[in-house]
């Protein structure tokens, strides 16, 4: 191997870590430049751990002959079942036990490799392995992202050559730091959007994290609750609890950001959303859509609580449009990117004026006056509210239940 090449793909990892490139990126160019090099590979693939609600992590695949069907793979758990199992049974697993960085297997000269998934590769023709884990340290891990893991095959009838077994140990190195720093960027916007919200997260990366950083917006604002919260809570056991407000809150979320919204906020078994996509209008009917799908997903939800022998309820919602003052709001050591205006303390009063009038949802008639003809039609009036904390009466509407039906 020529020193020169070989640091030539080391400047080129630095290079395209702080270009932000993705990993699928780097693993290709990565293994396209060794190939040049002279290191004779065949299959590469990578995978680290994450920080994400859902995947414990990502796996990245390369193939020098075939075009990868799937070059990114999104893993689950693998603490239970068969995933515990099958993780068991990997040679990473067996690296991390042992403490070794490294791990190679002549598997073309083998009866039995040893391993599952490298029986797998002598059966499709791979003669040579090569796994390799770059640890991290404690401070520089997130969550389970505390490694990188990379394996190395070819198919070639002599398999590795010592000079290319040293060249993968020492370029891999630069690969996991910029391997890392793209997943890093990952978290973060999942982190942003998770806990923030889609439109919240972006501002807050965008720069918006200064205390009183603020956007003065005209919103349609979203704010439900759970019927008899308290009291099931009450009646039903510590454990049943979570589980409960798990599900409705998936209902009420899926369907809000379906129509198009954005969840800022979870209150207990409460939740404060945005529409602002395409001006008043739109978003005024993007949030009727959100509430006929959330009563077919109660529909569902409901009949399978009930099946499980677990309590059931539904939803009350408020609806409103009003400015509002969209941005950081809090310490200088603790914010809250949030909205807030009195418009935010009438849609709440709205919707707790669903229990006095015994009805699932309660539009206000800013929100009624933003609608079409043909929607306006479909309301039903159900009085004039003095509503408290706030300094006008105003109409309230419901949604005719016969066009409902």
């Amino acid at each position: 191997m020529i020193e020169a090449e070989i640091v030539a793909i080391e400047e080129w990892l630095d290079a395209q870590g702080l270009a932000g490139a993705s990993e699928t990126e780097l693993l290709n160019g990565f293994c396209v430049r060794c190939c040049s090099l002279g290191v004779k590979l065949e299959r590469a693939s990578a995978f680290v751990d994450t920080l994400h609600p859902i995947y414990e992590g990502r796996a990245f695949l390369w193939r020098q002959r075939e075009e990868v069907e799937k070059p990114v793979i999104e893993y689950g758990s693998s603490y239970q079942g068969a995933s515990a199992e099958n993780w068991q049974r990997t040679t990473f697993f067996h690296m991390l036990q042992s403490g070794e960085d490294s791990l190679r297997r002549r598997i073309g000269e083998m009866d039995e490799p040893g391993f599952m998934h490298l029986e797998n590769l002598k059966a499709e023709g791979l003669t040579d392995y090569l796994a390799i884990i770059n640890r991290f340290s404690t401070q520089g891990s997130i969550g389970e992202m505390d490694c990188f893991y990379s394996q190395w095959s070819t198919s070639h009838a002599d398999g590795f050559n010592d000079a290319e077994i040293a060249t993968l140990k020492r370029l891999t190195r630069g690969l996991a730091i910029a391997i890392k720093c793209a997943s890093l960027a990952r978290i973060v916007r999942t982190l942003a959007e998770v806990y923030l919200g889609k439109d919240a997260g972006e501002r807050v990366l965008a720069g918006r994290i200064n205390r009183g950083a603020a956007d003065r917006i005209e919103a349609v604002l979203w704010y439900s609750d759970l019927r008899d919260y308290t009291r099931i809570s009450d009646a039903a056991g510590p454990d049943a609890i979570i589980p409960m407000l798990n599900d409705y809150a998936d209902a009420v979320i899926s369907s809000i950001q379906t129509a198009g919204g954005d969840v800022l906020k979870l209150i207990g078994d409460g939740i404060l959303a945005i529409f602002t996509d395409g001006g008043s209008q739109k978003a005024c009917i993007a949030a009727l859509q959100a509430e006929a799908m959330l009563r077919q997903r109660l529909v569902i939800l409901n009949e399978k609580r009930a099946a499980e022998k677990q309590p059931v309820t539904h939803v009350y919602l408020g609806v409103h449009v009003g400015e509002v003052f969209f941005g950081n709001i809090g310490s200088d050591t603790r914010l809250d990117f949030t909205v807030v205006g009195p418009a935010v303390n009438e849609v709440s009063r709205i919707a707790s004026m669903c229990r006095s009038v015994d009805q699932d949802i309660l539009i206000s008639d800013r929100f009624a006056a933003y609608l079409p003809e043909e929607l306006r039609a479909r309301l039903v009036c159900v009085g004039r509210f003095a509503l408290r904390g706030v300094g006008r009466a105003q109409e309230l509407f419901t949604l005719d239940p016969a066009e409902r039906r």
